[in-house]
C-alpha cells in the first residue's frame, strides 16, 4: 500500500477503493515493524489516529471531507499540540503537556489530516545527526549504522520508512534538508515567514521555519498551500498572498542556474557526490539551461556566523526552561540559585549546554560588540550577494551535504567536525530565502544524496516548476 503522492490517496478514497482506517492501520503497522529499531517516533497516537480514521471515513460518505482527508502525518517534537506532549526530546520537558496547538497543525487538522505521533529529534533542534535526543539517536532507515541526519532525523525516516505520509520538521540552518539528503526524501525550507512558527518551540527565532518533509514535490506543494499565510498570533508571518501552488503547471522554461566553485571543491566533499553533481549539471544544460559558476567570497564566514547568531538567540529562548515555572526541576536544591544550576545541568543535553554557553559568552559585555554585532553585519552581507545573484540567475544550486548519512558516533567527539555538516545549508538560512533538497542518486553503498536549488524569496512555486520539469520527482 505504498503511496507516492496525496493525489494517489484521494483517488483511491474517492473510488472506495480503500478507506481512512485502512490507510492508519498501515502506517501503524509500518510503525510497530520500523520503529522498535529505529526510535523516529516518541509516541504514538494510535487510538486517536483510528478514531479519528473512522470519523473521516463518515465525512467521506457524506462529501463533507476536507482537503486532506486520508494524509497521515508525524510532527517534530517541537510543534504544540493541544492536550499532547511536546518534550523538545529534551529531559527537561519530558512531561510537559502543551496547551496550544501549532498554526500549521491546527491548518492541517482543519483540511482533515491525521496527526499519528510525534517524532523524535535532535534536543531543541540543535544537532546535524540526531544524536543528540534525550530519548536515544534515531537510525538511517536504508543502513541502520548510519545516521539520518539532523536535527529532523525521526520526521525524515518516518517518511522514507512509509510510517506516515509526509511530516513537518523544523529548520534553522538546515535541519529539514539534511536530513532529506541523508533519508533520500524530499525536505523543503520555505522563505523565513511564509509558514507561521506559532506553537513550534523556539530554538533561533530569526532563523527558524517550519519545513516539509515528503514523498513527492506534489505533496509539498499541497501542503505548503493549507499551512502557509499570514497568522494573528505570528507578528513575524507573512501577509503575502499565497499561492495555489498544488495547481502550479509544468513550466518548460530554460533557467539560468549559478553554481559556486568554491562549494564544488570544497574540502572534505565525498567522491560520489561531486560526481553526482557534474552529472546533474551536465544533464540540466543537456535539457536547455544555462549553467554559470559563481564566485562567492563569504564562504567560509557562513558557519561561525550562523553558529553566534543562533546560539546568541538560543540563550536568549531557552531562558525560560529554569525549573520554576514548568519542566524538570531538580529535587537536591539548596536555594533558588542551586535549583536554576542544577535543573539546568540535568535538564539539558552536553550541545543544548554548549550552545547555551556560546551564546551567553558572545552576548556579554566586552564582546557583543567583536561577535554578535559583527556577525550580523556579515549576515546582511551574505544576505545582499545571495539576493544580487538571485536578481540575475534563477537558482543556485548544490549538493545539499558534502558526504552522505556517515556512521553513527563517528563525528560526536569533535563538534567543529560536526557543524561542518551544515556547510551547504546554512546560506539559504542566513539569506531567508527557500531552499529545497531533492533526492537525485545515490552514492557506493547506496546511501542517498540530495540536491539543493536555492530561488528567490518567495518564489517558491518557481522551486516546484523546476523540480517537476527536471523529471526527478
Amino acid at each position: 500500500m505504498f503511496y507516492k503522492s496525496y493525489q494517489q490517496i484521494r483517488a483511491d478514497l474517492d473510488e472506495q477503493r480503500i478507506t481512512v482506517v485502512q490507510i492508519v492501520n498501515h502506517h501503524l503497522e509500518k510503525i510497530e515493524e520500523y520503529n522498535p529499531n529505529l526510535n523516529a517516533f516518541l509516541e504514538v497516537f494510535k487510538e486517536e489516529a483510528i478514531t479519528k480514521a473512522a470519523q473521516i471515513d463518515l465525512k467521506l460518505k457524506q462529501g463533507t471531507a476536507g482537503r486532506l482527508a486520508g494524509l497521515v502525518v508525524g510532527i517534530k517534537d517541537l510543534f504544540c499540540l493541544k492536550d499532547h506532549l511536546v518534550s523538545c526530546s529534551s529531559k527537561i520537558l519530558e512531561d510537559f503537556e502543551s496547551q496550544i496547538t501549532a498554526t500549521p497543525i491546527q491548518r492541517l487538522l482543519d483540511e482533515d489530516a491525521i496527526v499519528i505521533g510525534r517524532q523524535n529529534c535532535d534536543e531543541f533542534a540543535m544537532g546535524s545527526s540526531n544524536e543528540n535526543s534525550a530519548f536515544g539517536e534515531v537510525k538511517n532507515g536504508v543502513n541502520p549504522s548510519r545516521v539520518p541526519g539532523g536535527s529532523s532525523g525521526g520526521s525524515a525516516v518516518g517518511v522514507q520508512t512509509d510510517m506516515c505520509q509526509i511530516s513537518l520538521g523544523s529548520d534553522t540552518g538546515g535541519s529539514v534538508r539534511q536530513p532529506a539528503a541523508f533519508c533520500g526524501v524530499f525536505g523543503l525550507k520555505p522563505t523565513y515567514s511564509r509558514i507561521s512558527r506559532y506553537g513550534l518551540t523556539a530554538y533561533s527565532s530569526s532563523f527558524d521555519c517550519v519545513g516539509i518533509l515528503s514523498k513527492s514535490i506534489a505533496d509539498t506543494e499541497l501542503i505548503l498551500e493549507i499551512i502557509a499565510g499570514s497568522d494573528e498570533r505570528d507578528t513575524t508571518s507573512s501577509r503575502k498572498k499565497v499561492p495555489q501552488f498544488s495547481q502550479s503547471p509544468i513550466k518548460s522554461n530554460s533557467y539560468k542556474i549559478a553554481y559556486f566553485d568554491e562549494i564544488n571543491e570544497a574540502e572534505g566533499i565525498a567522491t560520489s557526490v561531486s560526481q553526482m553533481m557534474n552529472q546533474t549539471m551536465s544533464s540540466l544544460k543537456t535539457s536547455g539551461h544555462l549553467l554559470e559558476k559563481v564566485s562567492f567570497p563569504f564562504l567560509e564566514y557562513l558557519l561561525p556566523t550562523y553558529y553566534i547568531l543562533t546560539s546568541a538567540e538560543a540563550s536568549a529562548n531557552l531562558a525560560r526552561f529554569d525549573g520554576v515555572r514548568y519542566g524538570f526541576r531538580d529535587l537536591e536544591i539548596s536555594n533558588l540559585e542551586s535549583m536554576y544550576k542544577k535543573s539546568r545541568t540535568q535538564g539539558f543535553g552536553s550541545e543544548v549546554l554548549r550552545r547555551i554557553l556560546l551564546g551567553t559568552f558572545v552576548l556579554s559585555s566586552g564582546y557583543q560588540d567583536a561577535f554578535y554585532t559583527k556577525a550580523q553585519k556579515v549576515r546582511r552581507l551574505v544576505k545582499d550577494y545571495t539576493e544580487k545573484i538571485l536578481e540575475e540567475y534563477d537558482f543556485i544550486i548544490s549538493p545539499t551535504t558534502a558526504t552522505t548519512a556517515f556512521e553513527i558516533n563517528s563525528k560526536t567527539i569533535d563538534p567543529v567536525e560536526m557543524y561542518l555538516s551544515d556547510l551547504f545549508t546554512v546560506q539559504a538560512s542566513v539569506a531567508g530565502i527557500p531552499a529545497i533538497s531533492i533526492p537525485f542518486g545515490e552514492d557506493q553503498n547506496a546511501m542517498p544524496i540530495g540536491l539543493q536549488v536555492m530561488t528567490a524569496s518567495f518564489e517558491e512555486e518557481k522551486l516546484f516548476s523546476f523540480a517537476k520539469s527536471f523529471k526527478i520527482t
